[in-house]
């Protein structure tokens, strides 16, 4: 009932930026008053953790790791999410995933969300 599809990752080198998209599909007649939108990551080896979120009440969240850094934002007439991921460093290396959930925004737990895309992988050399 709701698909996503992630674009826009790449190969940048350290202190260079990257626009990630999200395309947000859902299926007629769905309805879900309150919901939230993610942005997660995962590195080989690590947990998914969460880096962003963006409520439909516009209320945003950031991991303290890339506060001042990384920017999420809508565009609501193209049904896409964005993460704008500025001063990039070789720890950010990740594939990249954005994520539906209803309901508020709250926790960055990945087993909370609902519906997840496949993935853009951002790698960032020194």
């Amino acid at each position: 009932e709701v698909q996503l599809a992630e674009s826009g990752g790449g190969s940048v080198q350290t202190g260079g930026s990257l626009r990630l998209s999200c395309e947000v599909s859902k299926a007629s007649g769905y309805a879900e008053d309150l919901y939230c939108m993610g942005w997660f990551r995962q590195a080989p080896g690590r947990e998914r953790e969460g880096v962003a979120s963006l409520g439909n009440d516009g209320g945003t969240r950031y991991a303290d790791s890339v506060k001042g850094r990384f920017t999420i934002s809508q565009d609501n007439a193209k049904n896409t999410l964005y993460l704008q991921i500025n001063s990039l460093t070789p720890g950010d290396t990740a594939m990249y995933y954005c994520a539906f959930k209803p309901g508020f925004c709250g926790t960055f737990s990945p087993g909370r969300y609902t519906h997840w895309g496949q993935g853009t992988q951002v790698t960032v050399s020194s």
